[in-house]
């Protein structure tokens, strides 16, 4: 039997408003549109830490998406997913900078 590869999908938001509020306020749309889509092993989302500060940590973001999907099936049904299209729809006005890091993962 084939081994399925899972697909890790890493979004880093830039804020136009990077207040504590407006952080609060993506990661509280996060929840809510990017939680428990079909095939989603993983769900994280939180702010940039500043005590992790060493030269090399790419500290250009605000918010930071974290999702592992089991296949990259599951990932592409994601992406047009009704959630997902709304959230970018609610929250882009905001984004100064999004960088979005997909990978393979797993073996």
């Amino acid at each position: 039997m084939e081994n399925l590869k899972q697909i890790a999908h890493n979004v880093y938001f830039t804020l136009k408003d990077n207040s504590p509020e407006a952080q609060q306020n993506l990661i509280s749309a996060c929840r809510k549109y990017l939680t428990d889509h079909p095939g989603t092993v993983y769900f994280g989302v939180g702010i940039l830490t500043d005590e992790l500060n060493r030269p090399v940590n790419d500290r250009d973001f605000h918010v930071a998406l974290h999702v592992v999907f089991d296949s990259l099936e599951s990932q592409n049904a994601y992406q047009v997913a009704e959630r997902h299209l709304q959230f970018i729809e609610e929250n882009k006005e905001n984004w100064e900078k999004v960088r979005v890091f997909d990978s393979t993962v797993g073996s």
